[in-house]
């Protein structure tokens, strides 16, 4: 399979290793410094080989420049113009002047993890996931090309990322902030209804329903960049989402003297954008909310769609409705974000488990019969008994 020839350098006796590739083609490795360890190179490559395994060491002489490239291009293709925005961010930033000169072949699971480490200190933990999974990602690409082994980015302890508390409005605060509004009906709309900003931005007229007051959400707007890019929904899946009849006069104003394909709120022919976190509309309306009610808390437009939640299940939708009308994959995810919204629902079992308990204790206390020879006390005698019939349990 191979054969080791000795040769002799400034340091001593060296050895070297010729062995067939493959493909055919010859290949060689020098600097062993015993007979043995290039017995064991050739042993190894043998084995590889015929495990159909083996990695070229001249492969892993590519950059993660090279294959970052085509694997953001790869991206490019099938996520959300949305969703490559912070991912060439990351690479541009943080990834490419790290590694981008590097070769795969010479990455080491301890340089990885010093990175990642490094970058913690300075970054939040979003951000260091991103870069990593990017990495990580390409390193993937080459085991599966066969440019390297094993991938050594792999099983490193990463940051874990802390949820954002929800905030979550009253029925009073959000008509407190729709009057402190220019635009009170997306207010309204946004409070009620649980959409996204880029699906209600993305809504058109031939979308409403008004006999059955319902929107059809099949189109989201976001803007990336400066520009806005409409495509699907997230998750690439449409939903019919209700609102309630007190908008009706609303989202009758807004189709009003509009076309079938025009958009639903503003002008109808441009997006509208999600306002500046610092100085739009919305955070003007919550600075004038703000001086109505002193409480009043900080809220973004996506904060109406948490209240849109906590609203619908504090007046008694179940899991799945709220699910619907989110559009979550699941009803799991729903439980997962809004965990903190169906603490009752606990109360509640533990309040249903009591009622059970006490309502089968006061039926055994009426049907047991009382034994002739037992004399009754002069007050009521509590039975309580094994719910099974049996003996006690522990």
């Amino acid at each position: 399979m191979g054969s080791v020839h000795p040769y002799k350098t400034k340091e001593g006796k060296r050895y070297l290793v010729r062995y067939r590739k493959p493909d055919g083609t010859n290949a060689a490795k020098r600097g062993f410094r015993t007979k043995r360890e290039a017995e064991e190179y050739i042993a190894t490559v043998s084995v590889s080989i015929s495990a159909n395994q083996y990695v070229d060491p001249g492969d892993a002489r590519i950059t993660i420049a090279d294959l970052g490239a085509d694997w953001l291009q790869d991206q490019a293709a099938v996520i959300k113009p949305s969703s490559l925005h912070p991912l060439e961010s990351a690479w541009r930033v943080h990834v490419q002047p790290r590694w981008g000169a590097v070769q795969v072949g010479a990455i080491r699971h301890s340089d990885v993890r010093s990175w990642v480490t490094a970058l913690t200190k300075d970054r939040g933990a979003t951000t260091v996931i991103r870069c990593y999974g990017i990495l990580a990602s390409i390193l993937d690409i080459a085991v599966r090309d066969r440019r390297i082994a094993e991938n050594p980015s792999r099983g490193i302890r990463l940051p874990k990322k802390r949820g954002k508390r929800h905030i979550y409005l009253s029925h009073t605060q959000v008509g407190i902030l729709a009057h402190c509004s220019i635009h009170p009906e997306l207010v309204l709309f946004l409070a009620y209804t649980g959409l996204r900003w880029g699906e209600a931005s993305g809504l058109r007229v031939k979308d409403v329903d008004l006999i059955r007051r319902r929107v059809h959400v099949h189109e989201n707007a976001v803007m990336v960049n400066g520009t806005v890019h409409t495509g699907t929904p997230k998750s690439h899946v449409t939903r019919s989402v209700p609102y309630p009849d007190f908008l009706e006069n609303i989202v009758r104003a807004a189709v009003f003297g509009k076309g079938r394909e025009a958009l639903l709120f503003g002008d109808g022919q441009s997006h509208l954008r999600l306002p500046n976190s610092q100085d739009g509309w919305f955070a003007g309306a919550v600075r004038r909310a703000a001086t109505q009610d002193p409480d009043f808390p900080r809220v973004t437009p996506h904060d109406l769609r948490h209240t849109a939640a906590s609203l619908a299940i504090s007046a008694g939708a179940n899991v799945k409705a709220v699910q619907r009308m989110l559009g979550h994959a699941s009803a799991a995810m729903t439980l997962d974000t809004y965990a903190d919204l169906f603490d009752d629902d606990l109360d509640n079992v533990a309040e249903a488990l009591s009622r059970a308990r006490q309502a089968t204790i006061t039926l055994l206390e009426v049907t047991q019969p009382t034994p002739p020879n037992q004399i009754m006390p002069s007050s009521t005698a509590h039975v309580f008994l094994p719910l099974n019939g049996g003996g006690l349990s522990r």
